[in-house]
């Protein structure tokens, strides 16, 4: 029997045979799309995974169930959360992202940014960590402080702030961990234990796997479950599909196209410090290297979105989503009431794509964000329920972390005597903008 060190080591070795390094290097932009025959082989059987609903307790569920490929591996449903289990019938407690440009994602860290470094900039997925083997740790604790205030265009403040991982908490830091995580959670894919979910893929990709990493790998349970969750993750690193980088802005930045006026209007307050900001959290300019714009900076915030009444779980209402706090992250972090209310900022690449937005899916169209961020504070009885004439703010927060919200950064922070930071024709001409993020552009679509 293989250890877990010589499982990663042999993972590793086998890709390298099997591919060469630059298979995961970003595409230049305009690419021809890749085929299964650019792949690993391990990237080839992560393939076959990634859509095989036998691996799911019911029989009926796959990665690409709520990844759909035809939506930029997204929801292609409306629905705020997504419903799994042994019967498809439990809700999810958030929205569930898209997978592509989840690449570039580093681990989670939570400490001291160098204010000198280029931001945004961030280490491709670690390939020798996402073999067998690899951490399970969610990242070290800290000691909650207050985040730095956000500026377009500014480097990154010299304070402590949480940054990286993947999922909404951070829980995850690598494709391999987030995999194997959803695997076994009872409300997604919900496979009962170790040995269920090896069982069945010692019989349909027994021989597969034999073939890459030795017979042993069919009897041990660990490596061969293991070994399929760094497939996964190979397949969602080498396939240029997880990170195409065709959208217009990308022709844009490429000098292959030029905005409209009324996206070149909405890219200028997407900057402007004083409009809509965007760009202090939500990267719009390449790395220091060359490096596309990821469209984040893999941060956390406290927005103070509305309760959403369509996840199930918010029928109690004792229940509250924290983010950082839990419910499904649980270590030193998740026990600082600083980062309670905090969740990563997603990337906006093909955000016009989405069905909902934010974590609990309150919203259902970017007219829907862009009012909230316009009007949160300046009008909040625009943006919070009302009981008995009283105004609900932030109702989806328990008072005691609604300090943790950002109320400083532009647009927030505005007196309702102050007005609105954008106006619904800065609105519209942001919209204009976030939908020249949509991969699969063409000249011809102008």
């Amino acid at each position: 029997m293989r250890s877990a060190e010589g499982a990663a080591s042999i993972t590793l070795a086998a890709f390298l045979s099997a591919a060469s390094v630059g298979a995961a290097s970003d595409p230049a932009p305009g690419a021809p799309p890749q085929g299964d025959a650019d792949l690993s082989a391990v990237a080839a059987i992560g393939k076959a995974l990634f859509s095989d609903p036998t691996l799911s307790a019911s029989g009926q569920m796959s990665c690409a169930s709520c990844h759909d490929p035809k939506n930029h591996f997204a929801p292609s449903n409306a629905r705020a959360v997504q419903l799994g289990g042994p019967h498809l019938d439990l809700p999810g407690l958030r929205a569930v992202p898209s997978l592509t440009y989840k690449r570039q994602t580093p681990p989670f860290t939570f400490g001291v940014l160098d204010p000198t470094s280029e931001a945004g900039e961030a280490a491709p997925q670690a390939v020798a960590q996402q073999g067998a083997g690899a951490k399970e740790t969610a990242g070290p604790s800290a000691s909650a402080q207050p985040a730095p205030r956000k500026t377009a265009g500014a480097p990154p403040a010299a304070s402590p702030v949480p940054r990286g991982g993947l999922f909404w908490d951070g829980r995850a830091d690598t494709l391999q961990e987030q995999a194997l995580a959803v695997l076994f959670t009872h409300f997604e894919m919900a496979e009962p234990d170790r040995a269920t979910l090896a069982a069945a893929l010692r019989a349909r990709y027994g021989d597969r796997f034999a073939q890459l990493f030795g017979a042993s790998v069919r009897d041990d349970d660990k490596m061969l479950i293991d070994e399929a969750a760094f497939a996964l993750s190979r397949y969602q690193t080498e396939a240029v599909e997880f990170r195409p980088y065709t959208s217009k802005y990308d022709a844009v930045l490429a000098g292959e196209a030029q905005l409209s006026p009324a996206e070149a209007r909405g890219r200028a307050l997407f900057d402007d410090p004083k409009k809509g900001n965007c760009a202090a959290c939500h990267l719009d300019t390449r790395s220091a290297d060359g490096r596309p714009p990821q469209f984040t900076d893999f941060e956390y915030e406290a927005l103070g979105v509305p309760r959403n009444p369509a996840i199930p779980a918010n029928a109690d209402p004792h229940y509250v989503d924290l983010g950082l706090c839990g419910p499904l992250r649980h270590d030193a972090i998740s026990t600082q009431p600083g980062n309670c209310g905090m969740f990563k900022t997603p990337s906006l690449r093909n955000v016009a794509t989405r069905h909902v937005f934010f974590h609990n899916g309150v919203y259902t169209s970017l007219k829907q964000v862009l009012r909230f961020y316009a009007k949160r504070d300046s009008d909040p009885r625009a943006i919070y329920p009302t009981r008995d004439g009283q105004l609900e703010r932030f109702d989806d927060l328990p008072a005691r972390y609604q300090g943790n919200i950002d109320r400083a950064d532009a647009p927030f922070g505005r007196a309702p005597e102050d007005g609105d930071a954008l106006t619904e024709a800065d609105q519209a001409d942001i919209i204009a903008f976030l939908q020249t993020l949509t991969d699969g552009y063409s000249p011809s679509d102008e």
